[in-house]
């Protein structure tokens, strides 16, 4: 069974995403469930390269070891099939009313979900400073924050809505705004 409404999340690395996205399903309880493009990414490109899926997964050093050339593999699979490790990612969905996706960022993930969940989809364009994404640990990364998995959607203007992130005043009005959206 399809959800009731997908909610696509974007924004720059340390943005905030994420922790947002917990947010929302914490306020949501069992309404919601929160899916990512990224996990089918790197189950593939660990098993492609026999690399611990665990630490891909998780915060750290290890997954910015191989960020870059994830990405570059990504993009091939995604040259042949661009909705490739969308319909992954969906396969994974439970019903629930709400599918929460924390990583859009291409545009063409937008529109493969247009495409297949039409008057479903809902867009969410995270922002928070460069001094607080600084302080979150964000590092700029040449061949990353420059690329079309981190610039696709900068010039992106459709969005349903626009959040600031830079602090618990702004993440609070982000997530009752967010939700207001979802009602």
């Amino acid at each position: 069974m399809e959800p009731k409404i997908i909610l696509l999340l974007s924004g720059k690395r340390k943005s905030g995403k994420d922790y947002i996205a917990e947010k929302l399903h914490n306020s949501l309880e069992d309404k919601a469930e929160i899916l990512r493009i990224s996990e089918p990414i790197k189950s593939h490109y660990a098993r492609y390269l026999n690399l611990n899926l665990d630490e891909l997964l998780s915060s750290n050093s290890y997954k910015e070891t191989y960020r870059q050339e994830m990405i570059i593999w990504s993009d091939e699979v995604r040259k042949k099939d661009p909705g490739y490790f969308c319909n992954i990612a969906c396969s994974k969905g439970n019903y629930t009313y709400i599918w929460i996706f924390s990583d859009i960022r291409r545009k063409t993930d937008i529109h493969w979900f247009h495409a297949n969940y039409p008057d479903k989809i809902k867009t969410v364009r995270i922002f928070a400073n460069q001094d607080v994404r600084i302080a979150r640990g964000w590092v700029y990364t040449e061949g990353v924050d420059n690329v079309t998995s981190e610039c696709d959607l900068d010039d992106w203007n459709d969005w349903d809505l626009q959040v600031n992130n830079n602090d618990e005043e702004s993440l609070k009005n982000s997530i009752d705004k967010i939700l207001n959206l979802l009602i």
